[in-house]
């Protein structure tokens, strides 16, 4: 069995693909913030696919690591000349393997901040890309404004401190390119944010202000920052991935990407500089992209909420578990149709009813193996901007909220730390103390959760929104998840059971 690296490639098993063009001609056009699966199995698959078409052979990437933690993918890229494998697992048990060759160098900020610094200011580099998660652009949740007591952030702002923050990094690396005369890049995020371009755009410039009020205001008028909807199901990376690539493609990978067969972005086309042909491989290049990234938030992002704390408590640990059984399936299905879907935006040309039943069949698809623990984690970055919408959209407009609040209490009721069985739950969150220890108050102060206003504003003063969410908790604390979400699928009006009811 051969290690995967460049000296091997043309020795790999013939059932697995390999880059067809030759890596040594490829430069640095794009350096990414977050080289996690989700980049790998998305933009970088993007632009490999461009490079096996015959083109972008200047727009290769740098990946660049943040957090000490990064060192491992350090190492892995280094042993494997920035190589790995990207398995995609088809609904039929089918797996498609692929070599993927875009990214041609990694480099970790905490190690080398200067070499970082100047990889973003040269000439080549004409997009910065984002994938640093929804906690990591340091917004507050309520007010939506930068964080500037974050300590990091602060102690990027501190005269004469090398930077160790995405701001810090970036903005240094524009004021570099500005100094000499180049133009700026394109910041462009690829995160699960609503606006996530406009979000960024928001939270550098703050920064930049911060540093300098000058530097802050040519950031606003100089610097592009596209709006842009991601999607494709990209569970963490297992020991038994790494035996399964092993065993099937005979290849050793220390860190291989797997995968669902679905794909989809979305971007606003603003690229002073130029950018790879995307809409050539796919891509739907678009003027305006917020109707298409409310459809995703509000209708994937939302439901993996609305399946994974209900799903976990009920005892299941997959997601296609959860949507496997029909009463959970009809439970998201009626989310979507009666609370998500008058808040989206006109979507002219996409059959939103397909896309909501494909939504279940990519959560059903038992080969992707996603976990609702991962799905269940840091929770406080994804609820507020995924969910909470929702509900306030619906409470103004008289809208029904019920579903919604109930998936408010299921994270609730997940976070005191103890499932239906009695064994304890691994709460994984930023605000994981405070949470739990609210949580810890459920029984007898049942507003003790949403009270939080930094989380959830002035919800827990709304009288709709506090019955529906307590009578939710009630159920799940007396009855359990199941029978929580088998009243949340049974027509009051009709007394028609909505899980079994073939005629739904």
């Amino acid at each position: 069995m051969s290690k995967l690296s460049a000296a091997t490639l043309s020795g790999l098993s013939p059932n697995l693909s390999v880059p067809s063009y030759d890596r040594s001609n490829i430069t640095v056009g794009i350096v990414h913030f977050g080289v996690g699966g989700f980049h790998r199995a998305h933009q970088a698959m993007y632009v490999d696919r461009l490079m096996n078409a015959g083109g972008a052979s200047d727009w290769g990437i740098c990946g660049v690591g943040v957090l000490p933690a990064d060192a491992a993918m350090k190492t892995v890229m280094e042993n494997q000349d920035c190589l790995y494998t990207l398995v995609v697992k088809n609904p039929d048990g089918i797996r498609e393997g692929r070599v993927i060759g875009s990214i041609i160098e990694y480099l970790l900020a905490p190690e080398d901040p200067e070499a970082v610094i100047e990889k973003m200011a040269a000439p080549g580099t004409r997009i910065v890309s984002l994938s640093i998660t929804e906690g990591g652009y340091n917004f507050h949740h309520v007010t939506g404004e930068f964080d500037a007591d974050n300590p990091a952030v602060a102690a990027d702002l501190a005269p004469g401190a090398v930077p160790s923050t995405v701001f810090g990094l970036v903005t240094e690396a524009l004021v570099r390119r500005r100094d000499r005369g180049l133009p700026p890049f394109t910041v462009m995020s690829c995160d699960n944010i609503q606006g996530n371009g406009d979000v960024a755009a928001k939270m550098f410039t703050a920064f930049a202000r911060l540093r300098d009020p000058e530097l802050g205001q040519w950031v606003q008028e100089n610097v592009a920052f596209p709006n842009s909807m991601v999607d494709r199901i990209t569970p963490v990376t297992t020991d038994g991935d790494r035996a399964m690539v092993a065993e099937d493609f005979g290849v050793e990978d220390a860190w291989p990407v797997v995968c669902e067969d679905f794909e989809q972005w979305v971007l606003e086309d603003e690229f002073p500089l130029g950018r790879p042909a995307f809409d050539e491989v796919g891509v739907q290049v678009v003027d305006d992209v917020e109707p298409y990234e409310l459809m995703k938030l509000r209708l994937l992002n939302a439901s993996h909420q609305g399946l994974c704390y209900f799903g976990y408590l009920a005892g299941y640990r997959y997601a296609h578990e959860v949507c496997q059984d029909p009463l959970f399936a009809r439970f998201l299905l009626d989310y979507m149709d009666k609370e998500a879907t008058p808040t989206l935006k006109p979507l002219p040309g996409v059959d939103l009813a397909g896309y909501k039943h494909k939504l279940i069949e990519r959560f059903s698809n038992e080969y992707v193996r996603d976990t609702l623990a991962r799905l269940c984690a840091e929770s406080s970055d994804r609820i507020p901007k995924w969910l909470l919408p929702v509900i306030r959209e619906n409470l103004a407009a008289g809208g029904e909220i019920h579903r919604s609040a109930a998936i408010v209490a299921s994270w609730a009721r997940y976070a005191e730390g103890i499932d239906e069985q009695g064994e304890p739950i691994t709460v994984v969150d930023r605000l994981r103390e405070p949470l739990m220890a609210a949580a810890a108050h459920n029984r007898e102060e049942p507003l003790a959760f949403v009270s939080n206003r930094e989380l959830f504003g002035d919800l827990a003063s709304n009288d709709r929104f506090v019955r529906a969410y307590t009578g939710a908790l009630d159920t799940l604390h007396d009855d359990g998840a199941r029978a929580t979400v088998q009243s949340l699928v049974t027509d009051p009006a009709t007394d028609t059971d909505w899980a079994t009811d073939p005629d739904r």
